[in-house]
């Protein structure tokens, strides 16, 4: 029976003693401050610590502006971010997931705001992940407004977290990129990964660590972490190191190959692969088709292949297999689209182009396919 003291045992009870620890929270944002600061813009009104984020959207520099939202996570990636104790790498990733996919319709992102839940709220992780946070803003020249870290205790484990974020940007409503815009003749320009970047991840767990350990950080057995801290000669690096490369953020990129050339659609190559991926902005009556021997790759793909037994099918079917994002442009203006990426140090190649399908091969949606062999 209860007392008027809370418990069971008359003892006084505390938010501390349900598993949140609401001083952990605040010397977490404290922390976070100076990360937080390095990613804004001059269109950022107040601080940190507000109920809402405010930004100064300058409606005169535009003639019709669309606002564009998009949502996305990390996934499984962080399971091994926490195997190695590794936690400022993940925060680029979900900037990248979130911005890249803005990016597609050529919106330019503006700002983002993040979420993570976590069993346990402590707060050298919860800054280490917000710094990388803030560097992906950096990178795609986005605000970071704000966000939420919210502890879940019961619910997650202790030492378990996940992460979440919202972007919005901002485009011309006569300047949205899209499969309207797509037509044969036009050419697939390919840019490439900096590695798996966030997809797959739980087909990278079943290879490398098999059945989950419950009593392991995120599940991964001390054999598993053995494998991540291994040297690969193939990669110059560890397979760990390998795994947590942070994800290309393209969005700055793509907006310069807007401004350069005539862009008609941008593929973000997330799950699902390649095709799948480029056949979302391909028109009704019409494929894409990209010639696999235009690149080979990297290392780390066929080292999951091999050592997972995964077919070409399901590999190209889960996995980004060296290209994250994709440019379709007119012909005219394919090598100056190259040249624009490479010299932002983005390696980019022709890799296809866009082709009418034949007399009665009509059909609902667009086409992708990949043909002929790697290098």
């Amino acid at each position: 029976m209860t007392n008027g003291a809370g418990s069971p045992n008359g003892r006084s009870v505390s938010y501390r003693d349900a598993g949140v620890d609401v001083e952990a929270g605040d010397r977490a944002v404290a922390l976070m401050r100076q990360h937080v600061a390095r990613a804004t813009r001059p269109e950022v009104v107040g601080s940190l610590g507000g109920f809402a984020g405010l930004f100064a959207l300058d409606v005169a520099r535009y003639r019709r502006p669309l606002l564009a939202s998009s949502t996305d996570g990390v996934g499984t990636k962080i399971a091994v971010a926490r195997a190695l104790d590794v936690h400022d790498t993940v925060g680029i990733d979900l900037v990248a997931m979130v911005v890249d996919d803005l990016v597609v319709c050529g919106a330019e992102p503006l700002f983002l705001l993040d979420y993570i839940a976590c069993g346990s709220l402590e707060p050298g992780r919860i800054a280490s992940i917000v710094s990388g946070i803030a560097t992906g803003c950096e990178q795609a020249g986005c605000a970071l407004v704000g966000g939420e870290t919210a502890e879940h205790p019961g619910l997650m484990g202790i030492d378990d977290y996940d992460l979440a974020a919202t972007g919005v940007g901002v485009v011309e409503a006569d300047a949205v990129l899209g499969p309207e815009l797509v037509r044969p003749g036009d050419v697939v320009v390919a840019m490439a990964s900096s590695g798996l970047h966030s997809n797959g991840f739980s087909l990278v767990r079943h290879i490398l660590f098999g059945p989950a350990d419950p009593d392991q950080p995120a599940g991964v057995s001390e054999a598993g972490r053995a494998a991540l801290a291994g040297y690969e000669q193939a990669l110059g690096t560890t397979l760990g190191q390998a795994l947590l490369t942070p994800t290309r953020i393209y969005a700055r990129d793509c907006l310069a190959v807007i401004e350069a050339a005539e862009v008609h659609a941008f593929a973000h190559i997330t799950g699902g692969g390649l095709a799948a991926n480029l056949a979302r902005v391909i028109p009704a009556g019409a494929v894409a088709t990209v010639e696999r021997s235009t690149w080979a790759p990297p290392a780390l793909f066929g080292i999951l292949a091999e050592r997972g037994g995964v077919g070409e099918a399901d590999m190209e079917a889960t996995f980004n297999q060296g290209v994250g994002m994709v440019a379709i442009v007119a012909a005219a203006d394919a090598d100056t689209v190259v040249r624009t990426l490479e010299e932002r140090g983005v390696h980019a190649w022709i890799a296809g182009q866009i082709e009418a399908l034949p007399e009665g091969g009509e059909q609902d949606a667009g086409v992708a396919r990949l043909v002929g062999a790697h290098r």
